[in-house]
């Protein structure tokens, strides 16, 4: 059996040739191709919203592809734009909002967004590689999400980034130890508690992302190996009827199942 660990650092080993090998799929080399062609003749928010092509496109390589229908929200965010505290992408929690509307920042530059080269080429790569996580992610999510936090970690700045990021809390719960059920608590105490554990300047360095990423798959190895033995059991000789049910008690009521004396 192929382990979590195993699986990611086979793939971050051949990344680039992974990376070039999703970009060649006939499917996502069309629609790249189709991007590049055309994104320079979007001129307003307007175009961009119409261009339904475009629009999907964009939105995937943000990791928005969820929200995609939410047009009336994804108008504010880019008709705002990112100058000013108190716009709209500046205030939401999630920072891809943030990042999309830097981007494609048509209320500070209007009809000449489009011509940056941020807004192509960096795009293209950046569907390609939102493609390929999400194929890692129908083999194993755990490769995935390792493949995100890696991508992000040199921008994580404190625990309240993390926060705001379901997958990079994952991720970061998994590694530390920190119970999912954490969430339920106060949000400063959810920081402190992260900011405690974990040292925010080793995701600047390859080698402490590599050796947290490490602790990450690790650990979620171990945590679905339990949860698969806990569900295991649980078909094995039924959920335990009340608390305090021994052990001793319930491998004899699976014994008596399987017609063992």
């Amino acid at each position: 059996m192929t382990t979590t660990t195993m699986a990611f650092q086979a793939v971050a080993r051949n990344l680039p040739k992974s990376l070039e090998r999703a970009a060649a799929v006939p499917q996502t080399a069309n629609e790249t191709a189709h991007y590049l062609e055309h994104i320079g003749e979007i001129k307003s928010i307007d175009d961009f919203m119409a261009n339904d092509r475009i629009y999907r496109f964009a939105m995937k390589a943000f990791g928005l592809e969820e929200m995609t229908y939410a047009k009336g929200l994804i108008r504010k965010v880019l008709s705002e734009g990112v100058d000013g505290s108190n716009t709209f992408a500046n205030k939401l929690s999630d920072p891809r909002y943030k990042e999309l509307a830097t981007t494609f920042n048509f209320a500070r530059y209007g009809s000449a967004t489009t011509s940056f080269d941020k807004t192509q080429k960096p795009i293209a790569e950046r569907y390609v590689r939102q493609v390929f996580e999400e194929q890692q992610g129908s083999q194993n999510e755990n490769v995935r999400l390792a493949l995100y936090f890696e991508r992000k970690a040199s921008g994580i700045k404190n625990a309240y980034e993390v926060l705001a990021d379901p997958a990079l809390l994952k991720v970061v719960q998994t590694a530390l130890g920190i119970p999912s059920s954490t969430s339920m608590i106060p949000i400063d105490k959810q920081a402190e508690m992260i900011a405690k554990k974990l040292d925010f300047a080793t995701l600047k360095d390859a080698e402490g992302v590599k050796d947290f990423l490490l602790r990450f798959t690790s650990l979620a190895d171990i945590g679905a190996s339990q949860a698969a033995a806990s569900s295991a059991l649980t078909i094995l000789v039924g959920p335990p009827v009340a608390a305090g049910v021994s052990t001793d008690v319930l491998f004899s009521i699976q014994n008596l199942r399987l017609g063992g004396i």
